[in-house]
């Protein structure tokens, strides 16, 4: 069986984490949850994800500039941002 892509999803809203997160694992995803912007930056760190779908308003740090910090990093400027 192949590995599970795993997918950050980074929202302040408990709602859209649990009915886009659900939706994400009855695809086949594997699902990180973050709920702010500089918990979004550590998940990266810890959790390598291969793919990030990132609200624009966040506490802490906003979607764009967790995209920008993500960008310009050379170890996760390759991880696909939706």
């Amino acid at each position: 069986m192949p590995e599970k892509i795993r997918v950050l999803l980074v929202d302040d809203e408990p709602n859209i984490l649990k009915m886009v997160g659900k939706r994400l694992e009855v695809e086949g995803f594997e699902v990180l949850l973050a709920t702010d912007g500089q918990q979004a930056l550590t998940r990266v760190e810890l959790d390598a994800p291969q793919c990030i779908i990132l609200d624009v308003m966040l506490p802490q740090l906003n979607g764009y500039e967790v995209c920008a910090k993500l960008k310009q990093n050379p170890r996760h400027q390759h991880i696909p941002i939706i």
